[in-house]
């Protein structure tokens, strides 16, 4: 048995245990200590490699690992580089805001009530005298100019990122692209979230739990409930409440249960959540099932 030791950049996050056989090493992928035994037992490699050894011969806390490999990998890639940029975008774009709070009287009221993308295309367009840069005025104004051109690119190359996710998630696993509330961004996420060796994945509650749908008991007494799940894959639950959202503005069937809920006494985010558990069910066949219809 050996389990390899946890870098710097893993620190609390999974690590990765292998059991030997005769003529083969099986990987299994399991979580960091829980808390009480690492306040017990403190931290540092040795006490972790043995730790993942007790968990990879006691087969607890395990699971199968990701192949890094195929389509869903390129996915996972360019998912990461573009989510990076939606993110640099949207700090630029209050960045550019916070200067016009504070830029001179006759530039704020130049800027101010404009939309965000004639808020760009002004701020982009301006020409201010470098030579003067000492002046709060023209600094602001170059800032401004600076941080909309930012803002321009990052959109574009946000775009030529869509154009290359769109085609490969369709090319993935087609159904799931074509189902109700899903497009390119919510089956990437999907796909991503499950992995190219989504059989690791033994049903549609593991799924569940995977996505952090799975309802979590919380009763007490004679009261009987479930409350949302905050563990999961937030990034994958985080598109399962778009599609939510989407079915409940669109589709009939969505808005029938809804309602019918309501009746019953379930508040909006216990039937939100419900929503969410059925959705994750549906989506995970047209997961799975995509490689036998692929192969047929």
């Amino acid at each position: 048995m050996r389990a390899a030791l946890p870098s710097n950049e893993q620190q609390d996050d999974n690590a990765f245990y292998h059991s030997r056989d005769r003529n083969r090493v099986t990987a299994r992928r399991g979580r960091c200590p829980d808390r009480k035994t690492r306040r017990f037992q403190g931290k540092s490699d040795p006490i972790d490699a043995i730790q993942a050894a007790k968990t990879a011969m006691a087969e607890t806390r395990t699971g199968i690992p990701k192949h890094r490999e195929g389509q869903v990998e390129a996915l996972r890639n360019l998912r990461a580089a573009r989510r990076s940029a939606v993110e640099q975008r949207a700090d630029t774009q209050r960045q550019i805001k916070a200067l016009i709070v504070t830029a001179a009287d006759t530039l704020r009221e130049r800027l101010r009530g404009l939309t965000v993308a004639k808020l760009i295309a002004v701020c982009a367009g301006m020409r201010p005298d470098t030579t003067d840069a000492a002046t709060p005025v023209t600094a602001t104004k170059i800032a401004l100019r600076s941080l909309a051109r930012r803002h321009q690119q990052l959109s574009v190359e946000i775009g030529e990122l869509d154009a290359l996710l769109g085609p490969l998630v369709v090319a993935t696993n087609p159904r799931l692209a074509a189902a109700n509330g899903v497009g390119p961004d919510v089956a990437g996420q999907l796909l991503v979230t499950a992995g190219q060796n989504h059989d690791r994945i033994g049903s549609e509650a593991a799924f569940a739990m995977l996505c952090g749908v799975a309802p979590i008991p919380a009763s007490s007494g004679k009261t009987t409930r479930h409350r949302l799940n905050r563990g999961g894959d937030r990034q994958a639950n985080a598109v399962l409440y778009r599609v939510v959202l989407c079915r409940l503005r669109w589709d009939p069937r969505t808005r029938a249960y809804t309602e019918r809920r309501t009746r019953e006494g379930l508040s909006k985010k216990e039937i939100i959540r419900c929503l969410k558990r059925y959705i994750a069910r549906e989506l995970y066949q047209l997961i799975t099932t995509n490689d036998l219809q692929l192969s047929s």
